[in-house]
């Protein structure tokens, strides 16, 4: 098959490699790590919402109950 854009063959523009596991289960972590990161940021987000408008604990007091 020609490339429309250089006339060449497009076997000679890429090769393209064969996926191995190993990069496959890195692409799996990656996703699930991602979608925990979403799931986080629904979460974040629906408290920011739920919490509109009412006063936060203020630095010193959060570390005294946190007993940081």
């Amino acid at each position: 098959m020609l490339c429309a854009i250089a006339k060449t063959l497009m076997s000679d523009q890429a090769t393209i490699e064969k996926p191995t596991l190993e990069s496959l289960a890195a692409a799996v972590l990656q996703l699930q790590e991602r979608i925990e990161d979403l799931e986080d940021l629904h979460e974040l987000r629906a408290a920011v919402e739920r919490n509109a408008g009412k006063p936060g604990i203020p630095w010193e007091q959060a570390k005294t109950e946190l007993e940081l």
